[in-house]
């Protein structure tokens, strides 16, 4: 009986051992998803009111953890049953994140002054809160879409271990994906109150303190706006990425050309097709609204 249970401890202690080892590599596989993770929810979490910022990136945060719970099971069970899949849904994530990338950069050269314009009247009109599920909203399903790629690399790192070490090894990464990125959100959106805690804790004898929470509060606003760049970026290189890697025939194009500079390239032009295609689509339904408004 003894000898049994210690054979089974043994068994465990080893099956852990190998879990351990492989979610390293997996998550060493998955940093540099992780990183675009970080920038693109950084930029997603930004420009609430202070007192908004850590209730928001909670409920993103609970959004992200849902979104694993649902992720996980589907890509052990596509692994086992219908691997081809996996590829296709990449892709259509791909487009989204080339589409979401691709309308903050046309946004931004082409729409800035009307989205001020509509930002105040909405303000205005006291609706922040809608304005506000609206945001967590789409960075949820952008982190639904970032945790697809995520899992799935780390899947295929350990595709030819048991599967419960595959289990083990994609849930720690998927568990460090979201406690570690939006961890280091929270710190990077409150980085100004610190700041501001140490300003009204300065006095004559430490005015290095003082200096330090002067430097953190100046520096948010850049740093946001780095991180907004960075994240916008990043979606474009996720979506390339997943075009570049699983379409051969676009792999083959760019092989002559750095691999980033192709994926930004892909990423970019599929951002503005599906761009394009959502103009296209609102313009004649708006035409088609407008008709039924004036015959009824």
């Amino acid at each position: 009986m003894a000898t049994g249970i210690l054979v089974i401890l043994d068994d465990i202690a080893m099956l852990m051992d190998d879990a351990a080892a492989m979610s390293k590599i997996a998550t060493k596989k998955t940093v540099g998803l992780l990183s675009d993770d970080l920038a693109v929810n950084a930029q997603k979490a930004s420009g609430f009111a202070s007192s908004r910022e850590l209730p928001v990136l909670w409920e993103i945060t609970k959004g992200s953890f849902k979104n694993k719970l649902i992720i996980l099971p589907i890509a052990f069970l596509l692994s086992a049953f219908a691997s081809w899949l996996i590829i296709p849904i990449l892709m259509i994530g791909g487009v989204y994140l080339a589409y979401e990338g691709t309308e903050k950069i046309v946004e931004y050269f082409f729409h800035k002054s009307e989205d001020k314009d509509v930002t105040n009247q909405k303000t205005i009109k006291g609706d922040a809160v809608t304005l506000e599920k609206k945001k967590i909203k789409s960075a949820v399903i952008t982190d639904f879409i970032l945790s697809i790629e995520i899992v799935i690399m780390a899947l295929g790192t350990v595709l030819e271990e048991s599967l419960s070490i595959q289990i083990i090894a994609v849930s720690v990464v998927s568990i460090i994906a979201t406690i570690g990125v939006y961890g280091l959100v929270a710190l990077i959106v409150r980085m100004d109150d610190f700041g501001f805690k140490l300003i009204s804790m300065s006095n004559e004898e430490n005015a290095l303190v003082e200096k330090i929470g002067r430097l953190l509060v100046s520096t948010l606003p850049k740093l946001i706006k780095v991180l907004t760049v960075v994240g916008t970026v990043a979606m474009l290189l996720v979506a390339g990425g997943i075009f570049v890697h699983n379409v051969h025939q676009i792999h083959d194009l760019l092989h002559g050309i750095p691999s980033i500079l192709g994926e930004l390239i892909v990423g970019l032009v599929v951002g503005l097709i599906t761009v394009g295609l959502h103009l296209i689509y609102s313009k004649i339904r708006g035409n088609f609204e407008s008709e039924e408004k004036s015959l009824s």
